[in-house]
């Protein structure tokens, strides 16, 4: 469950509107949960998994979890929702069950550390959480908060005691507090696996974690695209192509996983076939680096600094590659960039007498080379 999210072009504009509306609310669909956690399976053995930013009664997140308890091998799940969702309350329930889940939208925690089969059918289904949820009243409380922090919010003290208690995160956070929410997980030396905003690649926190080998990227929604769930009533004027009002879902097209688990794509090298020259691979007028407008055309046999587009990260192997930095604003200037024809501390490039600042650049190298 995402509370707020960035904006891009087109389909976008969505997100941008949800940021301005802390009350919305985007739900992961399960099969897009199913098809990232896929690559992670092995890693869950014996682990505590929190899912911090998830009502436990509606969050797919939780859902996923619970009905993988057992294959998963999982010790604990703890699922926390936070107060002021706007759906807290049960508007997208996966079950109901009277008198345990909070009449009011109160915040509330679910802790699991077993899945039986309670209704003797030969299988783990949703209706053995339900029966588990409705027959064990230790495994729902719910929340007060804190001074500073309201209930449920991942900052709060009780939160926080959750947090210490868990190996592995999953959820979709509220993308308005993304930098303080990763800073908490590695200040916490957790493992993630998380949905955010394509752009926050460029926020200087989240870069300089992933020059440090510290995060990356998961492998990814289908064809580049995630469809959220959002509560009924809750439809706005998004635009054209983003909403289905019969399906209900909302098409992002700039979201993407972030994590510091392993996967077999990180090992995967980009293959690359293009060679060098100067008149396909120009130098940017402002910093000592080529142009590189397509990833599939990294060239093979150049050894020098090239900026690429930062759809780079969904391939980026750190053994074929050095990410260097971002060569925009302070980071630019960080790098040596000098201002350019426009006065600013950006990458500019001169082709055929005209100069233009090429969009969204990273900086990289390959590796193996003097």
């Amino acid at each position: 469950m995402a509370s707020t999210s960035p904006a891009s072009a087109s389909g976008n504009r969505a997100l941008s509107k949800a940021k301005s509306a802390k009350q919305d609310e985007f739900y992961t669909q399960l099969s897009d949960i199913e098809n990232e956690l896929r690559h992670y399976r092995d890693q869950f053995r014996g682990k505590v998994v929190l899912c911090n930013c998830d009502d436990p009664y509606e969050s797919n997140f939780f859902r996923y979890f619970a009905l993988n308890f057992n294959a998963l091998g999982l010790k604990k799940l703890i699922a926390t929702c936070y107060d002021g969702s706007s759906i807290a309350g049960g508007r997208l329930p996966l079950f109901e069950i009277e008198g345990l889940k909070p009449d009011c939208r109160q915040p509330y925690a679910v802790e699991i550390t077993k899945v039986p089969d309670v209704n003797g059918d030969g299988a783990i289904d949703l209706t053995d959480v339900k029966l588990l949820l409705q027959s064990d009243g230790n495994v729902s409380h719910t929340l007060k908060g804190d001074s500073e922090y309201g209930a449920g919010d991942f900052r709060s003290v009780e939160c926080i005691e959750f947090l210490k208690q868990a190996d592995v995160v999953v959820t979709n956070p509220p993308f308005s507090l993304f930098r303080d929410y990763v800073s908490q997980l590695i200040e916490y030396k957790k493992q993630f696996l998380i949905i955010g905003a394509r752009n926050a690649l460029h926020y200087q926190e989240i870069f300089r974690l992933i020059r440090n080998n510290q995060l990356w990227l998961g492998r990814g929604f289908a064809s580049g695209n995630a469809f959220f769930a959002i509560p009924k009533g809750a439809e706005r004027d998004f635009a054209d192509g983003v909403y289905d009002p019969n399906t209900g879902l909302v098409k992002f097209r700039n979201v993407c996983w972030f994590t510091n688990m392993d996967h077999e794509g990180r090992h995967e090298e980009i293959p690359l076939f293009r060679h060098y020259s100067p008149d396909d691979f120009p130098t940017y007028d402002n910093f000592n680096a080529i142009e590189v407008s397509k990833v599939a055309d990294i060239p093979a046999d150049y050894d020098g600094l090239m900026g690429v587009p930062d759809t780079f990260f969904d391939r980026y192997n750190p053994e074929q590659f050095e990410v260097i930095g971002i060569p925009f604003g302070n980071m630019g200037k960080e790098l040596g960039v000098t201002k350019n024809f426009r006065g600013r501390t950006d990458i500019s490039i001169t082709t055929n007498g005209r100069s233009r600042c090429p969009y969204s650049r990273i900086i990289v190298r390959r590796r193996g080379v003097d």
